[in-house]
């Protein structure tokens, strides 16, 4: 089972061993810590508690600092997806770190997006807005009409897509490749873009 914590720092570019560039996302791995490992017999589902990220004592609760045996910053849980990965051998206290990953895994990373406030239709959706010709004067962006005469009976059907919150949603990129692991300095780097800003915390894991 492969499972860590990190924060997303800078994108960069890499050469395979055949010379070509790949472009990729450096992640910092600090070093994470097991809190609990739930089994079936005791909460009826298998799950790995870990927790990372240095945190200032007063910020955290007498009972999350009593579970997890010191403040943490972030924590999350892991249940594995696969029927083969297993728990086994995995308790508490133990460490993990960026050798959990090896060049050549294929990963997947879900992290917050950026958030970007109140948008138009045009930014969040792609429209492409009014025509630019003689007679067009504040309706470049707008959305046009909304309702529709047999499409829902003239009132604006559920899901129509138009202006609202944009971002900030929590996102999962599948199928990217570690292309290099730097145990040392708890580094990973991952094949093109992951979700977030520079300092978003990312969940890896195993595919």
């Amino acid at each position: 089972m492969k499972f860590i914590l990190g924060t997303k720092e800078v994108m960069t570019q890499l050469f395979d061993e055949h010379g070509v560039v790949r472009a990729g996302t450096v992640i910092k791995v600090e070093p994470t810590v097991v809190t609990q490992v739930r089994t079936k017999d005791v909460d009826g589902y298998e799950a790995v508690q870990i927790a990372t990220g240095a945190q200032k004592e007063h910020r955290v609760s007498k009972a999350q600092k009593g579970h997890a045996g010191a403040a943490y910053k972030f924590a999350r849980e892991y249940r594995p997806a696969l029927t083969t990965e297993s728990i086994s051998g995995i308790e508490k206290g133990a460490t993990l770190n960026a050798a959990v990953f090896a060049p050549g895994d294929t990963i997947a990373v879900s992290a917050i997006t950026k958030g970007k406030g109140f948008q138009g239709g045009v930014k969040r959706h792609g429209f492409g807005g009014g025509r630019a010709s003689h007679g067009q004067k504040h309706s470049l962006r707008e959305p046009g009409a909304i309702g529709g005469a047999g499409r829902a009976g003239g009132r604006v059907a559920k899901g129509q897509r138009m202006a609202g919150r944009m971002g900030a949603e929590r996102v999962t990129v599948k199928n990217l490749t570690v292309l290099a692991v730097d145990p040392e300095n708890n580094v990973l780097v991952v094949s093109g873009a992951v979700p977030g800003r520079k300092g978003t915390v990312v969940e890896i894991r195993g595919i």
